[in-house]
Order: structure tokens, then C-alpha cells, then sequence
């Protein structure tokens, strides 16, 4: 069983995107959990201009939950585990559509697991590295599980707009593995 399958077996909201990397599945997952791989100019000038009201309001002398806290980074994120060399899993908890994100403070995968979701959203994602041929077929899968309705509609709707961004943020992810497995050969 998959790590996403055991912290998240139920979603309402997914995605999904791959890519071949020839070097071994062991490289590829060890080069996936290195934070410099994942901390991407695109994807932090996309979190900077999601940030940008919350931020700027606080500038003026209004309420701002992000003002002084770094921005929105893997460092968010619960290690939720490693299998060898098939899969490794983070995850996330809180009320994403809002502009602070709502985030939720969770210290381990025992804690991210017995967490109750209702009036949030648990999001996991992983990677897992699967042996082909000359490589490996490095996939990237995100579930979001919302515990009541209301959490879902607002999700939903964040969901759409964030989508695009979300998945070009995946996409550089891999294309980043790929780049980082391939110099440590």
C-alpha cells in the first residue's frame, strides 16, 4: 500500500503529473527530498503574488496573519514518510482558501493521521519512483480530503483557481528531480 493510500485513502480533489528520469529510483526519491529541489523561483514568485494582499495589508497597519512569518514553503509540509526507494509522502492540514491559508500545526504523520478534518482540508502529496527501463518513472500525486461540506465548497472554489498554478508548480517539481538526479550521477 501506498503512503498516499494509508494518510489519505479518500479524496474529493486530485492531481497528478509524471515524468522519466534515467537514473535509479533511489536517486530520484533522494533527489525529491532535498528542499533545494523543491524551492523553486517560479513557484515562490507564484506564492509571493498569492501572498501579496495579505502581506500588503499588514504593510498599511491592517490585520495580517502571514506578516512576519516566511512565506508559504515545503517547510510547511509533514514528513509523513519514506518507503525505500518507491515512495516518500508529505502532508498538509487547514483552510488553504483562506489568505493565510489557515494552516494547522502538525508535528508528525502520527499527529497529520488522527487529525479530525472537519472545518479543514488534510492534503498529501508524494512522490513514488517506479523502474523503467533505462530510469525511473517519477510521478507526483496531490489529494486533498475535506472533512465537511462547507470545507468543500470553499476548497472548491480555491481549487479552480489555484489548479493552473498548482500544476505548473508540479510540472517545474519534476522537471527540478529530474535536473538533480541527473548531476548526482
Amino acid at each position: 500500500m501506498h503512503l498516499i493510500d494509508r494518510y489519505l485513502p479518500h479524496h474529493q480533489f486530485s492531481e497528478e503529473h509524471s515524468r522519466f528520469i534515467p537514473a535509479t529510483p533511489t536517486q530520484v526519491l533522494d533527489a525529491v527530498s532535498h528542499p533545494e529541489v523543491v524551492d523553486d523561483p517560479i513557484a515562490r514568485g507564484l506564492i509571493a503574488l498569492r501572498e501579496l494582499p495579505n502581506r500588503f495589508a499588514g504593510r498599511l497597519g491592517l490585520a495580517s496573519k502571514l506578516q512576519g512569518r516566511p512565506s508559504f514553503s515545503i517547510a510547511n509540509f509533514t514528513f509523513l514518510g519514506r518507503d525505500g526507494d518507491q515512495e516518500v509522502a508529505f502532508g498538509l492540514a487547514g483552510r488553504f482558501w483562506q489568505s493565510d491559508y489557515g494552516l494547522l500545526d502538525v508535528h508528525d504523520a502520527k499527529a497529520f493521521d488522527a487529525l479530525d478534518a472537519s472545518g479543514i482540508a488534510k492534503l498529501v502529496m508524494n512522490f513514488t519512483a517506479e523502474p523503467q527501463d533505462s530510469g525511473t518513472l517519477l510521478t507526483t500525486r496531490t489529494r486533498v480530503w475535506c472533512g465537511d461540506a462547507a470545507a468543500q465548497r470553499r476548497f472548491r472554489l480555491y481549487w479552480l483557481l489555484i489548479r493552473p498554478a498548482s500544476g505548473l508548480i508540479r510540472h517545474r517539481l519534476l522537471k527540478r528531480a529530474h535536473d538533480a538526479a541527473l548531476q548526482a550521477l
